[in-house]
């Protein structure tokens, strides 16, 4: 998990608390409880993030420092990547972004399965999209305007969410890119679609998060009682 200490449209972003937590732990905590994973890293050039993961993952997550050249505005994710592969061998590396706070530690489990079952080389994560799209200079792009498909009939398209990234290590070197070569795609809930990067996806995230929350609580209350 890249975690940059700087944010433009949300200030520290990575560290302000969403629904009680610090945004980053929401997902890495999900990546932990998937046991999915050999090791976990944070990469920040942050020493203050870096002690808040500490703090919240003691020894489940490693932190290691991230080049000043990789967390500008304009540096890309895999740069990090890059870097990172560098200084720590993996078969398959696993972008993890804290900004899909509903990731699931069951995404994790479904998506390496998928990724290991489809002989793929990269995986990334989506949901479903029934909503017609158009270019710029107004052309269509999925649907025929003379032929408006019923929404109940309408097939739509998947949309990247973000959530996360398989990656295998020569993929990553050959491609310099996180996708490349056999991808497969992980499908995930509709409400995982928001990824928290301006005021207004904070919102959102926030209460559908409150609301996960709500309904595990009433759910394990409601088992506890049946036992």
């Amino acid at each position: 998990m890249p975690l940059r200490g700087s944010s433009r449209a949300i200030p520290s972003k990575n560290l302000r608390r969403l629904a009680g937590r610090p945004l980053f732990a929401w997902s890495l905590e999900a990546a932990v409880e998937s046991g999915c994973f050999d090791e976990i890293y944070v990469s920040t050039d942050s020493s203050e993030i870096g002690s808040a993961v500490e703090r919240e993952f003691s020894s489940s997550v490693r932190v290691i420092g991230r080049p000043a050249e990789t967390a500008t505005d304009t540096a890309s994710t895999e740069s990090v990547m890059l870097d990172f592969q560098e200084r720590v061998a993996f078969d398959v590396l696993c972008l993890i972004q804290a900004t899909s706070p509903l990731t699931r530690a069951e995404d994790f489990r479904r998506a390496k399965q998928r990724f290991a079952d489809e002989g793929a080389d990269s995986l990334l994560t989506a949901v479903e999209s029934k909503r017609f799209f158009w270019t710029r200079d107004a052309s269509p792009v999925n649907y025929d305007p003379a032929n408006r498909p019923r929404r109940q009939q309408f097939r739509g398209l998947l949309m990247e969410n973000g959530a996360f990234y398989f990656t295998r290590a020569a993929t990553l070197r050959t491609c310099r890119a996180r996708l490349g070569g056999k991808i497969a795609i992980h499908h995930m809930p509709d409400e995982t679609g928001v990824e928290v990067d301006e005021p207004l996806d904070w919102l959102v995230a926030e209460h559908l998060v409150r609301e996960r929350t709500r309904r595990s609580g009433r759910l394990a209350a409601q088992g506890g009682e049946g036992r």
